[in-house]
C-alpha cells in the first residue's frame, strides 16, 4: 500500500457517499412529486365531481330525488352501465353526501350550514378503508370513446 492510496481511498469513499446522498435525494424528490401530482389530480377530480353532484341535486324537489340524481351522476361519471352489489354499496354510502348537499342548498338553513366537505371526507374514508384505495382512483380507468357512425 502506497502512502497515497489511503487518502485516495478516503476521497473515493466520500465521492461514493456524495453520489449515494444525491441518489437518495432524487428518489425522495421523485416520490414527493408523484404524491403531490396525485393530490392535485384528486383535488380537481373532487371539485369537478362535486360540482356535477351539486348541479344535479340543485334541481331536486326533495331529498329522495336528490339522492337519485346524485346516484345518476356517480354512475355516469364512473361509466357504470350495470348494477352490482359493490356498486350499490358505494351508492348507498354516498347517499349521505347527496343529502348534505341538498340540505346545504336550503336558504333557511340558519347560521350553521351542513358540512358537505366533512360528509365527503367521511365517504372517502369509508371507501379507502373498505376498498383499500382512494375513491378517486376509479376515475383513472380510461373510457374509450364510442365511434359515432352516421348512415
Amino acid at each position: 500500500m502506497t502512502p497515497a492510496s489511503s487518502f485516495l481511498d478516503a476521497l473515493k469513499a466520500a465521492a461514493e457517499d456524495a453520489a449515494r446522498a444525491e441518489g437518495d435525494f432524487q428518489r425522495e424528490v421523485a416520490e414527493r412529486t408523484k404524491a403531490l401530482e396525485r393530490e392535485r389530480a384528486f383535488a380537481h377530480r373532487r371539485l369537478n365531481f362535486m360540482r356535477a353532484i351539486a348541479d344535479a341535486v340543485a334541481c331536486a324537489e326533495d331529498e329522495a330525488m336528490a339522492v337519485a340524481a346524485a346516484n345518476a351522476v356517480v354512475q355516469a361519471k364512473l361509466g357504470w352501465a350495470s348494477d352490482s352489489e359493490a356498486r350499490g354499496e358505494v351508492l348507498s354510502f354516498f347517499a349521505p353526501v347527496a343529502k348534505v348537499v341538498f340540505d346545504s342548498l336550503d336558504p333557511e338553513q340558519g347560521a350553521s350550514p351542513p358540512d358537505v366537505v366533512a360528509a365527503l371526507h367521511d365517504f372517502e374514508s369509508w371507501y379507502a378503508s373498505t376498498r383499500g384505495s382512494p375513491f378517486w382512483i376509479l376515475f383513472d380507468n380510461y373510457m374509450p370513446e364510442t365511434p359515432r357512425v352516421d348512415f
